[in-house]
């Protein structure tokens, strides 16, 4: 900056102090808005102008740090065990804020600039229209060397007039001799077809004002880098928006970048995976040897952030009305209080209160400090009846699809932690169901994966001794669903809690195809009246019980009138209801049903 541009500077900011002042003293309001607009200018000012730096947009010391058990937990949801969760994983898997690395900015973007102007180069330099000239003559060429059999002459011809790769290997397939001469002018004459599609998509994609004319091979090597360029430059800025340095390629990267910036960039990156690894552990999650665990805290964190985003994407009642807990006599405490009544107990007073009252009363008596009946408050109470719940679980073979069994543990992690944090008192149970039920704890459900497909006949009639010396679970088919056995392990479960109130929660995407009968276990596809038959009977075992069934019918490809029917029929013979509910929405279906069913035990 020149010297003579600072009293410049000055002396307006000074004329304007001036003026505002004058008018201030006119017209109060009106210095009052100046001087109002004088301090927002001066808030930034020549400091951001000059320096890059608005002190007014600078991120302060306490941002919130980013969601890595939510990141740990989708990782774990979707592929349970069979993957382990890497340092690098996490930090593909999590978006984080920029401005929090001090020169992640600058360097990502000079190395854009370099790529960029690369680009420019290439564009302005070549001329690949000759390569498309000289690809279609060779193509030509290539058709008229080997003549074709006989019985192959017409579906050659067709193959080379409609130019498709498909055609030419089905065709290639049928000669039965791979080293015949003609089967060796199939593979040239696909080369050369491969050739051309290449060249014809260089052209299609990038626009050429060059005149340096390229050959076949040369046109496809520029084709190769071009592409590298763009990728790389994709990564580059999604690495600015999200601090994900691990999605760029350093080795590729390294093929245009000067070796100084790729040292940075790698620094950076070390600094970025060290401060995930640091919120990584105070978030729970557990590194050891390079692989994170969940700890206790991650779930405790994660429930909480699912709570959290399913309660905020409440809307208010359009009346302002809200259910409301019903008060009275209960063991549970309120933070209202009430003048005491004859018949409350003193162990719910609230000595606060009292003596504030009792302070007040005799301050205006002016009388000595004493206590009357009058004075006394105590806290208002509710019921809070228990209520007993088991989630039923699918996780079948045809619950892969669409990922809908990362719904349901998302939806059972969820309902888990809203009864740990608002009804400690509540029994919440978990059942894994398959070709088998089993019982589950809320610490196995994120490893659950559904069940991989071991038969593919469109018709099967299995039967198995389940209770043969030589009988075992790994023998069976394990993709099959057994609702039936399901339902009778989840019965099991509520029948030794000691309280009315109790349900199954049951998700599924469709009819069973699985049932015991004694120790035989019937493994029917497509659904049998056989299995249908021994379900109800099991969801009219739960009915006699006093076990409300609700049933949570999440869509499927496959689904069928027959299985909603199904659903209706297997819900209403306990009192139960049928939802039909998008996947992604499954959390919050289950969880406010659970809370709609608590408000109306104790109404």
């Amino acid at each position: 900056m020149d010297d003579g541009e600072r009293p410049a500077e000055s002396e307006s900011s000074g004329d304007g102090s001036d003026r505002s002042g004058s008018e201030a003293s006119r017209s109060p309001s009106r210095g009052g808005e100046a001087a109002e607009r004088s301090a927002a200018r001066a808030a930034g000012g020549i400091i951001h102008v000059y320096q890059k730096y608005d002190p007014l947009k600078f991120p302060g010391p306490r941002q919130p740090p980013p969601d890595i058990v939510s990141a740990a937990f989708d990782h774990l949801l979707a592929y349970g065990p069979r993957r382990e969760l890497s340092a690098e994983e996490l930090a593909r898997a999590i978006r984080l804020d920029p401005t929090q690395f001090a020169g992640l900015g600058p360097s990502i973007e000079s190395l854009l600039a370099i790529l960029r102007e690369r680009k420019r180069r290439i564009l302005e330099r070549f001329d690949p229209s000759p390569a498309k000239r000289a690809a279609t003559r060779d193509w030509t060429r290539e058709i008229g060397t080997v003549p074709p059999p006989e019985k192959l002459a017409e579906r050659y011809r067709r193959a080379t007039e409609q130019r498709q790769l498909y055609d030419l290997e089905r065709l290639w397939y049928a000669t039965g001799d791979e080293r015949s001469p003609f089967a060796k002018h199939l593979l040239r004459l696909m080369r050369r077809l491969s050739d051309s599609y290449e060249v014809d998509g260089l052209l299609a994609k990038y626009a050429f004002t060059g005149r340096q004319p390229l050959g076949v091979p040369e046109a496809i090597e520029v084709k190769e880098e071009l592409e590298r360029i763009d990728e790389l430059i994709r990564q580059l800025e999604e690495a600015a928006k999200t601090a994900q340095i691990a999605v760029v390629d350093l080795e590729a990267l390294s093929e245009f970048a000067d070796p100084g910036d790729l040292d940075k960039l790698r620094e950076l990156q070390e600094e970025v995976e060290r401060y995930v690894r640091e919120q990584a552990e105070l978030q729970g999650l557990a590194n050891e040897r390079g692989v994170f665990r969940l700890t206790p805290q991650a779930y405790r964190v994660f429930q909480g952030k699912l709570l959290e985003r399913l309660f905020s994407a409440l809307q208010p009642s359009r009346s302002g009305r809200h259910p409301r807990e019903i008060e009275g006599s209960g063991d549970v405490e309120l933070p209202s209080t009430r003048p005491y009544e004859f018949g409350d107990s003193l162990t719910q007073m609230d000595l606060t209160e009292t003596l504030t009252a009792a302070l007040v009363r005799s301050a205006a008596s002016g009388g000595p400090l004493s206590l009357h009946g009058d004075d006394i408050r105590v806290h208002r109470t509710r019921n809070s009846p228990k209520c007993a719940t088991v989630v039923v679980m699918d996780m079948s073979g045809s619950m892969r699809y669409d990922g809908r069994y990362v719904d349901v543990k998302r939806m059972a992690l969820a309902l888990d932690g809203l009864v740990k944090r608002e009804y400690p008192g509540d029994f919440l149970g978990f059942v894994e169901m398959a070709s088998f039920g089993r019982v589950r704890q809320a610490s196995e459900i994120v490893e659950l994966m559904p069940k991989p497909v071991t038969i593919h006949d469109p018709v099967v009639r299995m039967r198995y001794d389940m209770g043969a010396p030589d009988a075992s679970e790994a023998l069976v088919h394990p993709h099959f669903t057994n609702i039936q056995h399901g339902l009778s392990l989840a019965r099991r479960l509520l029948s030794v809690r000691d309280t009315p109130n109790r349900q199954i929660i049951l998700i599924t995407d469709g009819l069973p195809t699985a049932h015991f009968e004694d120790r035989m276990l019937y493994l029917l596809y497509p659904p049998h009246p056989r299995t249908e038959e021994r379900t109800m009977h099991e969801g009219m075992l739960c009915a006699r019980e006093g076990i409300v069934l609700n049933l949570f019918l999440v869509p499927s490809w496959s689904q069928s009138e027959e299985d909603i029917r199904f659903a209706y029929r297997l819900a209403e013979s306990t009192k139960g209801r049928v939802f039909f509910t998008a996947g992604k929405d499954l959390d919050r279906f289950v969880v406010w049903d659970y809370l709609s069913r608590r408000r109306d035990i104790v109404s």
